[in-house]
């Protein structure tokens, strides 16, 4: 069966399942509340199901995470017009079992990653998570390589500061 003959219900469905996943990630390190990134990511879902975008879509991951940034940074807008969305104690990371050996540095960055401002969770996200370079990133949200570059410094600079006194000390004498 070839891709055009794919009804576009059942594109965006093959969308969805592809990437939903990991835009509701992207949606969640922007907005930092779980209920805020489901809603954004059906949001966008809907909007490509009902535009009928879903059959037009060539290159599929770079107009939905664009889709994704768009309509967080418009709920983001909108929250600050409004009542800010009180974020609950819902995890931005996820947990690995193998991983995830020490919870309390785990939820220490989790902390920190949440006092971030959303332009610099975005680039954290995008460049460690997602593995995207700052180029990709700069292409991908609209923004220079030099403020990619600065947003990943200062987050990473916000970062060190928040967690030196939950890392062992043994860690601190070596960087």
């Amino acid at each position: 069966m070839s891709e055009r003959s794919v009804e576009p219900h059942e594109r965006v469905h093959c969308l969805y399942d592809r990437y939903g996943a990991s835009l509701y990630r992207y949606a969640l390190m922007l907005l930092a509340d779980p209920a805020a990134a489901e809603d954004a990511v059906q949001q966008v879902f809907t909007s490509v199901l009902r535009s009928g975008a879903g059959a037009r879509v060539k290159a599929d991951e770079p107009y939905l995470r664009r889709a994704i940034r768009n309509e967080c940074y418009s709920m983001l807008r909108r929250r600050t017009i409004r009542d800010p969305i009180q974020v609950g104690p819902d995890a931005l990371l996820e947990q690995i079992a193998s991983v995830d050996s020490k919870p309390d540095e785990r939820l220490a960055l989790e902390g920190g990653i949440r006092l971030l401002t959303p332009e610099q969770r975005e680039v954290v996200h995008l460049h460690v998570f997602e593995g995207l370079t700052f180029r990709e990133i700069a292409e991908a949200s609209g923004t220079s390589l030099n403020t990619v570059a600065a947003r990943y410094r200062y987050a990473l600079s916000k970062l060190r500061v928040l967690l030196d006194g939950v890392r062992p000390d043994h860690a601190r004498q070596r960087s």
